[in-house]
């Protein structure tokens, strides 16, 4: 059998041995990054916000991560070997074959980009609580004598948040409230609503 291959190799021609030589590489990364996804071993793109922002155009980071290139050889170099072992010319091949590997190295980009999308940041973004109603988990000390806490659903999850109030009087565990400001980006000023 390795003298065959061995043959094989001697008869073909530069183009097909090029896309061989990316051929074969190629695949075994792509399939090595399958099995790191699919095992939750994947860590092969860095993270373009970890770089630095001199060293990555905004286009060119999202394109040409090294796993859209990983597809892009891919595509590029089994559609020029099915292509010459077709018959098809060498700049007909040359072609077919680098329209398939941009195409799949665009659909790549797309397919990411679209799937960081559905990912939510788990940091939390205060503004967004403005205007919510909330419910006194711990008592809140009026005229702003005290701290407490309030529970409220921001971004999609239940929390529990400091909280303090102008009002004169004290909002004890249960009182449903409105939030009215954030202090210093992380207590939320409260007042009681209106029944």
């Amino acid at each position: 059998m390795l003298l065959t291959i061995t043959d094989l190799w001697q008869q073909a021609s530069g183009l097909e041995k090029a896309y061989w030589v990316f051929a074969v590489p190629s695949t075994l990364i792509f399939l090595f990054i399958m099995v790191t996804t699919f095992t939750g071993g994947d860590s092969m793109d860095a993270d373009p916000s970890d770089l630095d922002s001199d060293a990555l155009d905004g286009v060119a980071s999202q394109y040409f991560t090294f796993k859209n290139l990983v597809g892009f050889f891919l595509l590029f170099s089994w559609t020029g070997i099915a292509c010459l072992h077709g018959g098809v010319g060498m700049g007909t091949t040359l072609a077919l074959s680098l329209v398939a590997g941009v195409s799949m190295l665009l659909a790549m980009a797309w397919m990411f980009k679209a799937m960081s999308k559905m990912t939510e940041s788990g940091t939390l973004r205060m503004e967004n609580a403005l205007g919510r109603t909330a419910n006194v988990y711990m008592r809140i000390p009026g005229n702003r004598s005290g701290m407490g806490k309030v529970q409220l659903t921001v971004q999609g999850s239940l929390r529990e948040l400091d909280a303090l109030t102008d009002g004169p009087v004290d909002l004890p565990t249960g009182t449903i409230v409105r939030v009215d400001e954030i202090i210093d980006g992380h207590i939320l000023r409260v007042n009681r609503t209106e029944n």
